[in-house]
């Protein structure tokens, strides 16, 4: 089954887009440049939940490496 898919007009350094063509066969252009945003989509992600993360644990107490043990340990026994 085909994807679809959307043409998007954006600029690029002309030496990047010079390699991608002197490098990349044409057919295989849209390919190479889906997948690296595909790549860069997710790291972008992971670095938003990152500091979403980051922001939670300096909002919450801490507890020693006993205390989290002790907490775990109750959980698991509840069944």
């Amino acid at each position: 089954m085909a994807h679809a898919a959307r043409k998007l007009n954006f600029m690029i350094k002309n030496e990047v887009a010079v390699e991608l063509e002197t490098l990349v066969p044409q057919g295989q252009r849209s390919k190479l440049v889906n997948g690296a945003i595909v790549k860069e989509l997710a790291l972008f992600r992971r670095n938003v939940l990152t500091e979403r993360l980051m922001a939670l644990r300096n909002m919450t107490p801490k507890l020693s490496t006993a205390e989290i043990v002790e907490a775990v340990s109750d959980d698991r026994n509840r069944g």
